[in-house]
């Protein structure tokens, strides 16, 4: 598994703005190929956003987090955005109770 880490700034955009814009964009994650979880982040002071992305792979991640992804950012935030990877071979998910592999993963994909 993949965890991308994605930030930029806000452009000066209130926290509203910034869950409003948030909660738009949120359903055409919920299909998307390999992704398992996108949180959405936004900085105390609403000056830094992103996401933590956890990815069935990085080939995956590098689909989504292409040219055109990247000109939409910097179009609405006025930003480049800066992506991260790190890999992630475990996940612990209190919500369900539950230990996530890489093994496990794999065996889904």
């Amino acid at each position: 598994m993949i965890v991308a880490y994605v930030q930029f700034p806000t452009g000066g955009e209130s926290a509203d703005k910034m869950a409003e814009l948030f909660e738009g964009s949120a359903p055409k994650y919920t299909t998307m190929k390999g992704l398992i979880r996108k949180y959405y982040l936004l900085s105390e002071d609403a000056s830094m956003a992103g996401g933590a992305y956890l990815w069935e792979s990085k080939a995956d991640a590098e689909a989504v987090f292409n040219s055109d992804w990247r000109a939409f950012i910097k179009e609405r935030y006025d930003a480049d955005p800066q992506v991260t990877y790190f890999e992630c071979p475990v996940v612990v998910d209190n919500l369900t109770d539950e230990i996530l592999t890489r093994a496990q993963v794999q065996k889904v994909a």
